[in-house]
């Protein structure tokens, strides 16, 4: 695996850092979101981590192209993030929810497999270390509402607006 580095992209919705290691994504997350991208890259790399200003993967390159309208660009980007086996399997399922979707956190629970694990479910996607590609955006409240977003309500309004989503389940 190659050395995992740290990179940024300037988008629509704020800046963008990134930790690819291995031509896989580790970390995507808003730069200016208090904090949050630091804290990701801290609990991954407690020793630091250099930074680049070009990507060798082409991933920074796949988010731009998504953002700028070609949505199937993120589909296949290969990822690791890092977490228990359940949130992995939450972060996993997240991906199968198609652009344009949306889904409440009762259907994701059910699609995990423990119909009766909204609230733990709702956790693991607002622990979700890759924002966009891990599409955590497309969970909604039950009753078709925006709720919680690590990026900011604005930026899931923008993201699903960008996606096409109808906003209801």
């Amino acid at each position: 695996m190659s050395e995992p580095y740290m990179t940024e992209l300037a988008s629509p919705i704020g800046p963008i850092g990134m930790v690819i290691a291995g031509e896989a994504l580790e970390v995507l997350d808003f730069i200016d979101d208090e904090g949050r991208f630091d804290d990701l890259v801290a609990r991954r790399y407690p020793e630091g981590i250099r930074r680049s200003t070009s990507d060798s993967s082409g991933i920074a390159d796949r988010i731009a192209a998504y953002l700028g309208g070609q949505l199937d660009a993120i589909e296949d980007i290969p990822t690791r993030p890092s977490g228990t086996a359940f949130q992995q399997s939450v972060w996993q399922c997240l991906r199968t929810i198609p652009c344009g979707a949306t889904i409440s956190y009762a259907e994701l629970a059910t699609r995990v497999g423990n119909p009766r694990a909204s609230r733990a479910v709702g956790q693991a996607n607002g622990r979700n270390p890759i924002a966009i590609v891990h599409p955590c955006h497309r969970v909604i409240g039950a009753d078709g509402t925006l709720t919680g977003y690590g990026g900011g309500i604005s930026r899931k309004e923008w993201l699903l607006s960008h996606e096409g989503s109808l906003l209801g389940i």
